[in-house]
C-alpha cells in the first residue's frame, strides 16, 4: 500500500443497465440494474478495494471503466478526461494509461499465441519501439514477473495457473499504465500461490507508481492490498472508508455480516456480528427503499420506503455509509 497523491480516476454516478429482450418479436421485457449510480475516486499511488458478493456489480464496474461495457449514465474521468465522451484515436491513446488483469488467467490469454506475442501485442497496437526493442521489453517483463525469458516461445497451456496470471500481469504493465483494474486476480489460484501474486502486485505498485482498483470477493485479500475499501451491494456502494476502519469499525450491517463470515482459527471465539443470511435479490427487480432491507437485522419501515444516501458518518476521517441506522450499527 502506498501514500495517496492527486486524484487519478473519478467515477461519478456511474450506471450500467442491461436491457432484457425476449419473445418472438424480441421486445424489451426488463432491465438488469447491474450498476445503479455509484461514485468514488482513486488517487495516484492508491489502491481502492471493491468488495461484495457475486452479482453485486463489481466486475461490471471495472469493465465499464475500461469501456468494455458502455456506461448507461455517469462520468468516468481519468486525469480529468471523460472516457465515456471520447472515441477513436483519442480513446486508444488515453487507454494506454488504463489496463486490466482478468480473473481467469487461462481464458484471458489467447491459446494460439506464444507468450512473447501476448505480452508484445500492446506494444504492437500502440506502435511503441522497434521490433528489437519490443522483444527486449518482453524479456524484461518476463524477468520482472518472475518467469524465464525462454517462456516467450511457449504457449499458455504449458504453464500453471499462477504462472499464467504472471503473464497477464506482464501484459498489463507493458505500456507502463497509471491505473490497473485487478478483477479478482487471485480467486482462481491455489491459496499457496495467491500470496506470491499479491506480493508481486505490491512490488510493481511501488516500483512503477501504479494505482489499483482491486476487485475481490473476500475481505481478507482486500485488507492486505488496499488503502481504502468500498463495499458494494446490488449495484450500489453501501460503505466506503479506510481499510483499517472498515475492519475495526464497520458501520453498515452488510459489511458487518461479511466480516462475520470470515473464518477464524478459534472455533470458540465469539463473533461481534451475525453472519449474513438469505440470498441477494435479483438486479432485475431490486427491492424498494434500501436494497439490503430484506436481509437486514436492523430494517424498519423507513428502510422499505426510502433508499438511504451514501453520507458521512462519524467524526474521525472520511467514512461514508448508506444506512438509515448506521450510527447504531457501528
Amino acid at each position: 500500500m502506498t501514500g495517496r497523491g492527486e486524484t487519478l480516476l473519478n467515477v461519478s454516478d456511474l450506471k450500467v443497465h442491461f436491457p432484457i429482450h425476449g419473445g418472438v418479436l424480441h421486445r424489451r421485457q426488463g432491465t438488469v440494474y447491474a450498476v445503479d449510480g455509484i461514485s468514488f475516486s482513486i488517487a495516484a499511488g492508491e489502491t481502492l478495494g471493491l468488495v461484495g458478493e457475486s452479482g453485486c456489480g463489481k466486475t461490471t464496474t471495472g469493465r465499464a471503466i475500461m469501456r468494455l461495457y458502455e456506461p448507461t449514465a455517469g462520468r468516468v474521468e481519468l486525469n480529468g478526461v471523460d472516457l465515456a465522451a471520447i472515441k477513436g484515436r483519442t480513446l486508444r491513446h488515453t487507454r494506454r494509461q488504463l489496463q486490466i488483469i482478468f480473473q481467469d488467467p487461462f481464458e484471458s490469454l489467447n491459446p494460439r499465441h506464444t507468450v512473447g506475442h501476448i505480452i508484445q501485442e500492446p506494444l504492437n497496437i500502440h506502435s511503441i519501439g522497434t521490433g528489437r526493442e519490443r522483444r527486449r521489453d518482453v524479456a524484461y517483463l518476463l524477468d520482472r514477473v518472475g518467469l524465464p525469458q525462454t517462456a516467450a516461445d511457449k504457449f499458455p497451456h504449458e504453464f500453471s495457473g499462477g504462472q499464467r496470471q504472471r503473464i497477464g500481469i506482464a501484459r498489463a504493465i507493458a505500456l507502463r499504465p497509471q491505473l490497473i483494474i485487478c478483477d479478482e486476480p487471485v480467486s482462481a489460484l491455489d491459496v499457496s500461490i495467491q500470496s506470491q501474486v499479491l506480493n508481486l502486485l505490491l512490488e510493481l505498485q511501488a516500483e512503477l507508481q501504479l494505482s489499483y482498483l482491486f476487485i475481490a470477493h473476500g475481505l481478507p485479500v482486500v485488507k492486505h492490498m488496499s488503502d481504502r475499501v468500498a463495499v458494494m451491494y446490488l449495484g450500489k456502494i453501501v460503505e466506503l472508508t479506510d481499510a483499517g476502519r472498515i475492519y475495526s469499525q464497520p458501520r453498515h450491517p452488510y459489511t458487518q455480516s461479511l466480516l462475520a463470515a470470515i473464518p477464524v482459527p478459534d472455533p470458540a471465539a465469539r463473533r461481534r456480528h451475525a453472519p449474513l443470511k438469505g440470498e441477494m435479490p435479483s438486479p432485475i427487480n431490486p427491492p424498494s427503499g434500501c436494497a439490503f432491507h430484506p436481509r437486514c437485522p436492523l430494517a424498519q419501515d423507513i428502510c422499505r420506503r426510502e433508499a438511504p444516501a451514501l453520507v458521512q458518518k462519524g467524526a474521525a476521517g472520511a467514512h461514508l455509509v448508506a444506512c438509515h441506522f448506521a450510527s447504531d450499527a457501528g
